[in-house]
């Protein structure tokens, strides 16, 4: 658990590409949250070497490397609790009874926010190949102020 607020990159559905533009988005980060669909280990080496990373597997994730994913995770920030899984769909806890403040989930590529029972939800959209014609993109959560900022960075391509 890392004691002082922090800023936390947001990336889901690299599907195997990390782009130099999401390294730099994702750079100054205290931590990286990755919301499934790695598609290779080495989108987890590269974004290690930024901050320590939180990952959860996806459904593209099915290869042996993946293996050790989770299917979900907790991430804790002093006293923030996220929760990670790629779909939401899949959701099957009460985040707000659990003591979540914050779900962080990829799979529709949409990126967006919304809150519901005082737990902000966020997808950070897809920052691997384009598909679907939205936008490329990361996300980057700021705990450090209440309520938590969020800033959604699209990615030149």
């Amino acid at each position: 658990m890392l004691a002082k607020p922090l800023r936390i990159g947001l990336i889901s559905d690299t599907h195997g590409l990390l782009r130099p533009q999401a390294l730099v988005a994702l750079g100054g980060s205290d931590l990286i949250i990755h919301a499934g669909d790695v598609g290779k280990p080495e989108v987890l080496a590269a974004l290690g070497k930024l901050a320590p990373v939180v990952a959860v597997r996806g459904n593209v994730d099915t290869s042996h490397w993946a293996d050790v994913l989770p299917q979900t995770a907790v991430a804790e920030a002093g006293s923030v609790r996220l929760y990670v899984l790629h779909d939401v769909q899949t959701l099957d806890l009460n985040p707000a009874v659990a003591g979540f403040q914050v779900v962080v989930s990829g799979h529709s590529h949409q990126l967006g926010k919304f809150e519901r029972d005082g737990v902000l939800y966020i997808n950070p959209g897809s920052a691997g190949p384009r598909r679907f014609q939205v936008p490329v993109s990361v996300a980057r959560l700021n705990l450090e102020r209440t309520p938590f900022e969020v800033e959604f960075v699209e990615l030149e391509v």
